[in-house]
């Protein structure tokens, strides 16, 4: 195929300068033996270098694996179809299709692929803007649909080389963390500075890359999710763009915001309905984190009761002087929300999953707000080692 050797000799050079020492959490979780694997997350948590650690572990040696990225400038003059049939004519088994929702009619794509070439195993990353539309071919019973979020403070220990500590399980976090907690210090680590250094920079791997330049390429990274996978995932207008980094823009510097929502979207000259479908979209690219009294769901979109940007990284990187409470809030939020339902209760800070209270707050923190409620928590900053139901809030980090 004309034309092939370039992509050849650009997945060969991402393959070799691909890392194997650091594997993401979810890397174990996937069975890679599905012929259709989904693998779907915010910009910049990864999803690339773990499917071309895969690939490296896998078929190293080997010609069955094909990785395209579908951003690259080479499909502007060259048929994605005919790549893939000739990879498939050629012995091909495997190809792996980053950034799939840069191609038109990726649903249909894909439900083509597990039709019509038998034994070929799929795997696409893209944007956690990617809904699945059962009206364009329901690929919901033969897709693997998995979600990789940014670092949890226990990875980043793990990144950083300064600890390896196994998941803490949620019952274990709640009944035993100050025997979990005193053997992770019992070496003399000092968890709260590596602590207030990730709130600053360790949800996203590629801090890494920038040291001194993680805030602005952060905003670049926002930039490039508003600018370019929303005008390509929801095929946003111009004028909608805009009034979405509005949005984001104004919320930053107020959050934690209990939203008049009604002046809000008269301040962006928008209706009700284009603003919450605004809000779900700023939630669905990882910007943003929406508090409602009850689950949310795709169908059942309402006001939120409380918004906060998704992770502390973002608060850093959009909010000159942060605030602390919020911090705190955000950090909880953030890491108990990737596997817990949290929604906003009638009194203290957070409920998870219906049934356990949490207040957030420092080291002074009292259970004065929720003193007689039942399961009721403290998540409690700037302290080591908790006792009772007072939690250190940087254990919260340790449960993925």
């Amino acid at each position: 195929m004309e034309g092939i050797e370039i992509i050849q000799r650009n997945f060969e050079r991402r393959l070799r300068e691909t890392p194997q020492t650091f594997y993401r959490y979810l890397y174990g979780q996937i069975d890679w033996r599905d012929r259709l694997i989904g693998i779907k997350g915010p910009k910049g948590t990864g999803k690339s270098t773990l499917i071309l650690q895969h690939i490296k572990e896998t078929f190293a040696d080997s010609d069955a694996a094909l990785y395209v990225s579908l951003d690259d400038l080479w499909f502007a003059s060259h048929s994605l179809t005919e790549l893939i049939e000739y990879h498939y004519t050629h012995g091909g088994t495997h190809i792996f299709l980053d950034e799939v929702h840069y191609y038109e009619g990726w649903q249909t794509l894909l439900k083509n692929l597990n039709d019509n070439y038998p034994g070929l195993h799929v795997v696409y990353s893209g944007s956690s803007m990617l809904k699945l539309d059962s009206g364009k071919g329901d690929l919901s019973r033969r897709l693997l649909d998995l979600t990789l979020k940014g670092l949890s403070f226990r990875e980043y220990l793990l990144f950083e080389g300064l600890k390896d500590i196994p998941r803490v399980e949620w019952n274990d976090l709640l009944t035993k963390h100050a025997a979990i907690a005193r053997d992770i210090l019992s070496d003399g680590f000092k968890v709260l500075k590596a602590f207030e250094d990730y709130q600053k920079f360790g949800y996203y791997p590629f801090y890494k890359e920038v040291y001194s330049g993680f805030g602005l390429r952060l905003q670049n990274v926002v930039n490039q999710v508003l600018d370019s996978d929303y005008a390509q995932i929801e095929k946003a207008e111009p004028g909608t763009i805009r009034k979405t980094k509005k949005m984001f823009m104004i919320l930053a510097e107020r959050i934690p915001l209990t939203p008049n929502m009604s002046k809000l979207y008269a301040e962006l000259e928008t209706d009700r309905n284009q603003g919450l479908k605004m809000l779900d979209s700023l939630e669905r690219a990882g910007l943003l984190s929406l508090l409602s009294d009850k689950p949310r769901t795709l169908n059942n979109l309402s006001k939120p009761e409380k918004i906060y940007l998704d992770n502390t990284n973002l608060m850093h990187a959009f909010t000159p002087s942060p605030n602390e409470g919020t911090l705190r809030e955000t950090f909880f939020l953030n890491q108990v929300g990737q596997s817990h339902e949290v929604t906003y209760p009638t009194k203290g800070d957070f409920l998870v999953d219906g049934r356990w209270l949490f207040e957030v707050g420092g080291s002074w923190k009292t259970f004065d707000q929720i003193k007689d409620e039942p399961d009721s928590f403290l998540a409690i900053d700037d302290v080591e080692i908790g006792h009772g139901n007072r939690i250190p809030l940087w254990m919260f980090g340790l449960l993925y």
